[in-house]
């Protein structure tokens, strides 16, 4: 068995978190176990000279008191990442910790993060979509600005009507589009592999994006089908063609929030925002939870019914109608 310090195991562990999986995941790894390490300084074993089979399971039932001043949610990943560091050790044979009972001091230990309810504006995003759908400038100021006009509303339209996440849509290539069945197959979360379905009026703006993009798309010299869906248009990429990143499509959700409804509504609306919608207008169109997990990828049927109910308007109608007769 390899002896090496505590600091050096979690820089080991945080390596292997970086290279399989998301960079959000492995940042909120990051920040747990450096937290971990401090309260190990704390409870006088250095991280940087106590040899990692000197670091005992109670650790965990240590590192869970000191997170009691954090979120549910926070502690319940801060704990998750911890686990996952006890996990290395015994995989990688650095250590022989009882993960059995790193499990259970974990589950008896952590609070349960409160159930909330996802909120987001319908109104305001119902007005952003027909705002997409309906506006056309009567100019443009050159080319590129004309590109992302017909690639911002497309994507937007996208979002909301696939139920894509950001990084999802952003990762699509031209190719992975079935015209004719309107659905394409992505690697979703969890590098699942998943099929999407995509509406007419999504499939409408795409092709509008794309044949505007056309003579652009021919000087490549690749195949249409391996390039970027949604692509830049800056004067950094020239006339290459690259994805737009999550940043982008950020930046063009919040564009168009301004434009439809006002600079006031940045930050109430967000491209998760759109997921939202989608996972409510199918329940509210049907009422089928199964369907609506079906088609939002969700694993747990427990995230989807978060979405299963009653919107504010629905409330107040309903109260009135009891109470002010």
């Amino acid at each position: 068995m390899t002896t090496i310090t505590v600091e050096q195991a979690i820089t080991a562990y945080i390596e292997v978190v970086s290279t399989s999986r998301s960079e959000n995941t492995a940042r909120a790894y990051t920040n747990g176990l450096n937290l971990f390490s401090q309260m190990l300084d704390v409870r006088n074993l250095p991280p940087h000279s106590t040899a990692i089979n000197e670091l005992p399971e109670d650790a965990c039932a240590w590192y869970a008191t000191t997170l009691k001043v954090y979120s549910a949610a926070t502690e319940r990943l801060y704990l998750t990442a911890v686990s996952g560091f006890y996990e290395f050790l015994a995989a990688e044979n650095l250590s022989s910790p009882n993960l059995s009972r790193i499990r259970l001091i974990i589950r008896q230990r952590a609070r349960r993060p409160g159930l909330r309810l996802p909120q987001f504006p319908r109104d305001n995003i119902e007005l952003i979509i027909d705002y997409a759908i309906n506006i056309v400038p009567a100019r443009f100021e050159n080319e590129a600005d004309k590109l992302r006009h017909f690639r911002d509303r497309a994507f937007m339209i996208t979002l909301a009507d696939t139920g894509l996440r950001v990084h999802e849509a952003c990762n699509l290539r031209r190719g992975d589009i079935d015209w004719n069945e309107g659905r394409a197959i992505i690697i979703g979360k969890g590098n699942q592999e998943a099929i999407v379905r995509f509406s007419r009026r999504a499939l409408k703006l795409l092709r509008e994006y794309l044949a505007a993009r056309a003579e652009l798309d021919g000087t490549t010299g690749k195949q249409l089908s391996t390039l970027a869906l949604f692509a830049r248009h800056d004067k950094g990429v020239g006339k290459k063609i690259k994805s737009i990143t999550t940043k982008t499509g950020r930046k063009i959700i919040e564009q168009l929030v301004v434009e439809a409804v006002g600079a006031e509504a940045i930050g109430s609306i967000t491209p998760h925002s759109f997921r939202h919608y989608f996972v409510t207008t199918v329940l509210r169109s049907t009422g089928n939870l199964k369907l609506a997990q079906e088609l939002a990828r969700h694993r747990n049927i427990s995230v989807t019914q978060r979405y299963a109910h009653l919107s504010d308007d629905e409330l107040d109608h309903g109260y009135w109608e009891i109470f002010d007769e």
